[in-house]
């Protein structure tokens, strides 16, 4: 197949930014992207935009992307709005890919921009009630949390203040997987510790403060065995990326020496499956597609960016995607083997938990920092030699796992 290049990323700060509209959000991280790349607005033939809770907190249930696009002078070409859950921006990613693979376009744009944090709690959260089945609410609840009812929850270890209910659902894969392969809260803990100690290197990330394994354990609990520290942040922000095919890249601007190339991309939705059965897991299928995609291994991948809502969901797909074996990720952590300087660094950004989650933005995040890694531009959270990069982006709730997923592979 042609091959097919990011030719320039931008990403805002994660956070609290209640001085920026998505408009603002969006204009800033594609100008950055723009510049990056060495390409101009009027070179960009088609979009791609990501946006999950703009219609639950601002009414704008439609053209989201062409409002927010136009108000920077992006117009007269096509645009598509993308909804994917909390794989949102990693979707629109796939779809710009295959739309410039299609021969349609030689320079597409995919944009995120989420807008999520409020004072007004209860609204907030409500924005993530729509990511599963609201048919099934009760039974679909039921059916998620049994998966933690081998490991029982000590007393004083649940939130008496608001929070997702996502949060459950992961505390309570996160006990089955306690159950089935003895993984420890300390383990758990030592993910959050080196995301923490990882994001005090990333300008753009909401947290920067490090932590001990022993200060995560001590933080105010959310649902057992997860502490606030496990669990990502409300945030806002927005990233893009500028996708290209070689005919595209040699009409760039910029130097194309440093344009990452996308060796796979794939999306997959989830099945029935019972809960213990992992091989069957949606993320275990697509990692399965995406190296065949590539030709390479999961031995062959030297750092990823992976869905940390939670501490919990870095090791799940840290295993479902081969980086380590089946319940190793809590030891492989606790060793240190998923920090910088490890056998595979993992999130060094800070992940979701400490970089932030604006769920329309979070998946072009993990690119941008990948490409920065693959360009050895990150800094002092630089892993050296790294040649290929993975990203994994989860969405939404179906049966006992995502609704969906998005790997991408880049590579130099």
């Amino acid at each position: 197949m042609e091959p097919i290049y990011i030719a320039g990323v931008g990403m805002t700060p994660f956070g609290r930014h209640p001085q920026w509209s998505v408009k603002d959000l969006t204009r800033q991280a594609v100008t950055t992207a723009l510049q990056d790349a060495g390409c101009s607005a009027r070179q960009l033939q088609a979009a791609y935009f990501s946006n999950a809770t703009q219609g639950h907190m601002e009414g704008q249930h439609m053209v989201r992307g062409q409002l927010a696009l136009r108000a920077m002078g992006v117009e007269g070409i096509p645009v598509v709005n993308v909804e994917n859950a909390c794989a949102s921006a990693s979707t629109a990613l796939h779809l710009a890919v295959q739309h410039v693979r299609s021969g349609a376009a030689d320079i597409v744009l995919a944009v995120g921009a989420e807008k999520m944090w409020s004072e007004d709690k209860a609204r907030m959260f409500a924005a993530f009630d729509g990511a599963w089945d609201v048919h099934d609410t009760e039974a679909g609840r039921a059916r998620l949390l049994a998966m933690g009812e081998g490991v029982m929850p000590p007393p004083g270890s649940q939130s008496p203040r608001p929070y997702s209910v996502f949060m459950d659902i992961y505390a309570a894969m996160g006990r089955l997987h306690m159950d089935i392969f003895g993984t420890t809260q300390q383990q758990f803990a030592a993910v959050a510790a080196k995301n923490h100690a990882h994001s005090v290197h990333n300008p753009l990330a909401q947290y920067r403060e490090a932590l001990s394994v022993q200060q995560v354990l001590a933080a105010p609990p959310i649902s057992y065995p997860l502490t606030l520290p496990m669990c990502s942040p409300v945030s806002d922000g927005a990233a893009a990326a500028i996708v290209c095919s070689a005919a595209g890249l040699k009409r760039l601007q910029g130097d194309a020496r440093r344009a990452v190339r996308v060796l796979a991309c794939v999306l997959q939705t989830g099945s029935e499956r019972e809960a213990m059965d992992l091989e069957n897991h949606l993320v275990r299928k697509a990692s399965h597609r995406l190296y065949e995609q590539a030709g390479v291994a999961p031995q062959d991948v030297g750092v990823a960016e992976v869905h940390d809502a939670t501490a919990i969901g870095e090791i799940l797909q840290s295993e479902l995607l081969g980086l380590v074996p089946p319940g190793q990720g809590g030891p492989a952590a606790e060793r240190g083997d998923t920090s910088l300087g490890g056998s595979i660094p993992i999130n060094p950004s800070g992940g979701l938990e400490s970089k932030g989650h604006p769920i329309g933005a979070t998946g072009l995040g993990q690119v941008f920092e990948l490409v920065a890694q693959l360009r050895g531009e990150a800094g002092a959270r630089q892993v050296p030699g790294a040649r290929i990069a993975l990203a994994e982006n989860g969405g939404g709730l179906a049966g006992v796992e995502e609704a969906v997923a998005c790997l991408t592979l880049l590579g130099r």
